[in-house]
């Protein structure tokens, strides 16, 4: 009984964990610029490969690779943001425009 159970949570990490991270592609061949393009990767991407890693600890049945999955997705959550602004801001200083669409830039200089 507990083997099933493990089986489906597994089954469901696996699944979601795709699904963020095909949303992150998908996001990436279609959002206008470079800035909307990061934050689909570095959100949808942190999300997916975070449970993809979690499914993999889970489904290892030992501590020690469930200890280092749980690393890996923390390791993930504390630095995908802080990488993504950093490259928007040297994005920005390189000069990459804003899509049409955006409305307010709020690193132009006063």
């Amino acid at each position: 009984m507990m083997a099933w159970i493990v089986a489906i949570l597994v089954a469901a990490l696996l699944v979601s964990g795709a699904l963020f991270s095909l949303i992150a592609a998908i996001g990436l061949n279609r959002l206008p610029d470079v800035y909307t393009r990061m934050h689909a990767a570095s959100k949808a991407g942190t999300v997916g490969s975070g449970l993809l890693l979690l499914a993999v600890g889970i489904h290892s049945m030992e501590i020690s690779t469930l200890a280092r999955a749980l690393a890996g997705f923390f390791f993930f959550v504390l630095t995908a943001p802080v990488s993504a602004h950093l490259l928007a801001m040297a994005a920005h200083k390189a000069g990459y425009p804003l899509a049409d669409k955006s409305v307010v830039d709020d690193l132009k200089k006063i």
